[in-house]
């Protein structure tokens, strides 16, 4: 049965595969940053730098179950790809019921499991105790709504299996929308404060991940699930979290380092904290192309195994490489020139502190050197989960916790805050780095696994 609006990346021009199929995944990055920068914002111009600082706090605990989320449903998708590329619908739509299965037991586990330790949580990192209740009060919402990113991010990594990359960008332009009009009502006309951003995060999310299971219902009728395609199958459901749960870990042992140096900047008091909030954000903002590039190997490495090109998945990643150091340098360029008014839009710079914007700037100049090794780690590790490997990514994760963790205890002591800068980036250039090595000896062992069917 035919799938509408697909795109085999099995043939055709290489470059125009990717890029096509990056570049809306690109303007949705850009809007899912935007659709993160508004809670920032609304806080920090309504609110106030405290509540700013108390949503920043958070956003290690948020990237790790986000994140978790956006692994989870990647990994899952890993499989459709697959079977898409090898032209197997029945098993296609079989793997996707088991997918929304899993994520629905994912979804409970890990609200539950996050909804009991919220406090505890903010507590073992230090968060100061000015801004620990409204940091608490946002993320235990994100936490008990998990279940909206779990499903969105499934929904949306399912059209991308399948080559459809333009269908999530418009779902995410809805759901962007509503957060903006939602965070207004639950922030001004509603003053819920740090629990009004959350709120309105939450039902614009579980809004957009409706709409978009509609969308696949009515417009992909090779996913219009049978009664008997809901019946459990131990062998898939294994498969899909054995490739599912290590590209969901690798976001969260990464979100552990992201955290460990937010506990290091929490000792630095709450400007310091609102400042690398709004230094993330911008560094945010102009990487989305990196994690875009980096699907879009993965959909093209997925369908091309599942299409036996094997020589065709090398040439990709040769590609992609060179796009990606493109992409780096356009980055540097707008981060060197926009940092400042970046910085000025998430504050009211009559009231605010100048060094809260002097360091958010030195946050991301300091970064802006180090988007290749960056762009390393999305290509490598996201094209080899495309490839099905678990373990590539875990590596690459456990090497940036390790050194982020390393970083985060000693630079500080030697350099201040500019150690705190530092952190990410090495380590982006320790898993950036070994990322390709651990990426060629995969095809090989791949290749000679060929051969011997052959």
């Amino acid at each position: 049965m035919p799938i509408a609006m697909e795109r085999d990346m099995t043939k055709g021009s290489i470059v125009s595969l990717l890029l096509s199929f990056s570049i809306p995944l690109f303007i949705g990055n850009i809007f899912q940053q935007l659709y993160s920068m508004v809670d920032t914002i609304v806080v920090g111009r309504f609110v106030g730098v405290e509540a700013l600082a108390a949503v920043g706090s958070t956003s290690g605990f948020s990237f790790m179950v986000v994140g978790f989320a956006q692994g989870l449903a990647a990994g899952f998708a890993v499989i459709v790809s697959q079977r898409f590329g090898a032209k197997d619908d029945e098993a296609m739509r079989k793997a996707y019921a088991m997918s929304i299965l899993c994520s629905a037991f994912f979804s409970v586990a890990i609200a539950a499991l996050f909804g009991i330790l919220s406090m505890p949580m903010l507590r073992l990192i230090n968060t100061p105790e000015n801004i620990i209740n409204d940091a608490n009060s946002y993320i235990l919402i994100i936490y008990l709504g998990i279940g909206t990113a779990i499903f969105y991010n499934l929904f949306s990594s399912i059209l991308r299996a399948v080559g459809d990359s333009k269908s999530p960008v418009l779902f995410l332009l809805l759901s962007s929308a509503l957060n903006v009009v939602l965070d207004l009502f639950f922030v001004i006309v509603i003053p819920l404060g740090c629990s009004g951003v959350a709120i309105a995060t939450i039902i614009a999310q579980g809004i957009s991940a409706l709409a978009s299971f509609i969308y696949i219902k009515r417009k992909f009728p090779v996913f219009r699930i049978r009664k008997e395609d809901w019946k459990i199958d131990r062998g898939l459901c294994f498969r899909l979290i054995k490739i599912g749960i290590p590209g969901a870990v690798q976001f969260s042992v990464c979100a552990i380092g992201v955290i460990i140096v937010q506990s290091a900047i929490n000792g630095f008091g709450s400007d310091t904290v609102a400042a690398y909030s709004v230094g993330g954000k911008i560094e945010n903002l102009v990487t989305q192309f990196f994690p875009a590039l980096g699907m879009g190997i993965s959909t093209f490495a997925g369908q091309n195994l599942g299409a036996g090109q094997l020589e065709r998945i090398r040439k990709g990643f040769r590609i992609s490489f060179v796009i990606m150091i493109a992409g780096a340098l356009l980055a540097f360029i707008v981060i060197r020139t926009f940092a400042v008014p970046f910085s000025y839009i998430f504050m009211d710079p009559g009231t605010t502190n100048p060094m809260i914007i002097e360091r958010a700037v030195q946050y991301a100049n300091t970064i802006s050197w180090f988007f290749i090794p960056l762009g390393m780690i999305f290509i490598y590790r996201t094209g080899s989960q495309g490839l099905g490997s678990g373990l590539i990514p875990m590596i690459s994760s456990i090497l940036e916790l390790l050194f982020r963790a390393i970083a985060a205890f000693t630079l500080p002591i030697a350099l201040g805050y500019t150690g705190i800068c530092l952190s990410s980036p090495a380590a982006w250039c320790a898993a950036g780095f070994a990322l390709p090595f651990c990426y060629l000896k995969l095809m090989g062992r791949i290749e000679r696994q060929s051969m011997i069917k052959l």
